[in-house]
């Protein structure tokens, strides 16, 4: 666990030495703040009530598209420059290094969420909030985010090239997103149960009720273990290649 922490403090780092962390962090805080508060119809103002609702819908599309331009340098850049090879020599396991630069975004993430605290304090001053819905709400975007993250390390790890990395992690992340739900759609019974079941759309809006099910929480760690089991499996492979 240690070796684990310190890669991610590490890549943290590097996030705010480069600044990317820091225009992210304005980015997230902008967009999230304009459409949560003073955006036309979808606006705490313009519902009339005391609900996190508006802003856990927009960090629902915000997260989606800057998750993967974190993640796509995580393993790309690494592979790119071949620092991949120095650190995989040292005493640091395939499973850990992947580990490591999974919780680097993860942490980001929550100093993200952590920063829009104020608007959850503001709210429930300005009315009854359901406090419980809330909270859920931030965990449910945690979830959707560690779920994204998995899948940005994993196609991070294909590719030496940064630029596919974050469209290959955009690419898997709208079926999940959009499609599946979509498909769904076009079927009744066990069948579109099934395809729904994939969509991350129906596990968060769960979720940022207040409800916590566990078929919800399944999905979640799934796709999170099904991501970096797959980045991992490729450092395998990759590494194995090498020696050979």
């Amino acid at each position: 666990m240690r070796t684990i922490m310190i890669i991610a403090c590490r890549e943290l780092r590097s996030f705010f030495d480069s600044l990317l962390a820091y225009i992210m962090l304005i980015a997230f805080l902008g967009f999230t703040g304009f459409f949560t508060w003073l955006f036309g119809n979808g606006d705490v103002f313009f519902r009339g009530e005391a609900s996190m609702d508006a802003f856990f819908g927009v960090a629902y599309w915000t997260l989606f598209f800057f998750i993967p331009a974190l993640t796509m340098r995580l393993v790309a850049e690494e592979r790119n420059s071949g620092t991949i090879e120095l650190v995989l020599t040292k005493p640091v396991s395939d499973m850990q290094f992947v580990w490591g630069k999974f919780l680097s975004v993860f942490f980001l993430i929550c100093i993200s969420l952590a920063l829009t605290l104020p608007y959850y304090i503001t709210i429930a001053s300005i009315g009854p909030i359901d406090h419980g819905a809330a909270w859920t709400g931030y965990i449910g975007t945690l979830l959707m985010s560690a779920a994204y993250i998995s899948i940005g390390v994993f196609a991070s790890s294909l590719s030496s090239n940064q630029i596919v990395s974050f469209l290959l992690a955009l690419l898997i992340g709208i079926f999940f997103h959009l499609l599946f739900g979509m498909i769904a759609r076009n079927f009744t019974g066990t069948l579109g149960n099934v395809i729904n079941w994939f969509s991350i759309s129906g596990h968060y809006q769960s979720i940022t009720r207040g409800v916590i099910d566990t078929k919800d929480l399944i999905f979640f760690f799934s796709v999170i273990f099904l991501g970096l089991f797959g980045a991992e499996a490729v450092l395998v492979r990759r590494n194995l290649s090498s020696n050979h």
